[in-house]
This record gives structure tokens, C-alpha cells and sequence, in this order.
């Protein structure tokens, strides 16, 4: 069984958790991991599972502003935000724009978001679980919120918590 664990990422958190998810999954098949931005149509078509995931931004998932906003700020000079190597790629909203064929394919969504409560933050792993539905993607699990601290840290513990629902995805899938 072959999963795709894709991602867009600004200050790389989205892309360590995109990380520790693929190695959840690689306990029970095979998996390949790609920023939103490397995609493309044959690894999708390749993939009996995919998850998605990207950073909740202003409630949802991020917009070109948000993320030149994000570009901004690592650029201050007292920043200690680093950019993700492919931060300035196109984002989850541009790639689903492009009408990608999720039909039978199944999936899962994720986000990382800042620790306080969604009503506040948002989820932008709502979003992208919505896009995919809207693809003819077939859904396993909830959406999934991964956290990081007001200084877009991840918290602890979280790698550990992604590693462990990709393998429950994982054990889902593989039945």
C-alpha cells in the first residue's frame, strides 16, 4: 500500500509534523512525503492514502497574503522565525483551485494551529477536509490540530501525538 503524506508549511512546523506523520505510516506501508508545491498528478494517482496538512492562518488555511505576511516576519531583524524551504511555494488553496482527482483515494486532513482554543484560532484542517470531500477524496478520520506556542514552536509532545494517529490511519487503511 503506497501513502502521500503532503503538506505546505511557513515556519517548517507543518512540515515536522508532516514528517512524524509519514513515519507513523511507514509501519504499515510504504510512503512518500512532498510539499504541496512538488506535487504531482502521478504521485497522487499512485497513492491509496493521502494526508494533507498545512498551517491554520487568519481561522483557516493560509492565502498568499498570510503567507507573505509569515515571509515578512521571519525577515524582521529580531526574528527568530526560520522560513521552511519552501515557504513562498503555492499553498493548499492554490493546489485544490486546480481540481486534483481524489476519487477513490482515501484521506485524512491535519493543521497546526496556535494552543488556544479552535473557536479562537480556527482549524484549518476543517478546511482542507472540506476540499477534499468536495474532490472525491473518501475521508477515514476527523480532522486532526497539531499545536505550537505562541513563539510557533511546536509543543511538546506533538510530534510524538502525530506519529501516533498516522499510525492509527495506518492500521485503518491496511484492514
Amino acid at each position: 500500500m503506497q501513502a502521500l503524506v503532503v503538506y505546505e508549511s511557513v515556519f517548517g512546523n507543518t512540515h515536522q509534523i508532516a514528517d512524524q506523520i509519514a513515519n507513523g505510516l511507514r509501519s504499515s506501508m510504504t510512503v512518500a512525503i512532498s510539499p504541496v508545491g512538488n506535487l504531482t498528478a502521478e504521485m497522487l494517482a499512485a497513492a491509496e492514502l493521502v494526508v494533507v496538512g498545512g498551517p491554520t492562518h487568519t481561522h483557516s488555511m493560509s492565502r498568499p497574503s498570510t503567507r507573505a505576511e509569515g515571509v515578512r516576519r521571519a525577515g524582521l531583524p529580531d526574528s527568530e522565525l526560520r522560513l521552511d524551504p519552501d515557504a513562498e511555494d503555492p499553498g493548499l488553496r492554490e493546489w485544490f483551485e486546480t481540481g486534483p482527482d481524489g476519487h477513490g483515494i482515501r484521506a485524512a486532513a491535519f493543521d497546526t494551529r496556535v494552543d488556544m482554543n479552535p473557536a479562537i484560532t480556527g482549524r484549518a484542517s476543517k478546511g482542507i477536509a472540506k476540499r477534499l470531500r468536495h474532490h472525491g477524496f473518501e475521508l477515514i478520520s476527523e480532522p486532526e490540530s497539531f499545536l505550537v506556542n505562541r513563539d510557533d514552536r511546536l509543543v511538546v509532545g506533538e510530534a510524538a501525538r502525530a506519529r501516533a494517529w498516522a499510525t492509527t490511519l495506518g492500521a485503518v487503511v491496511v484492514v
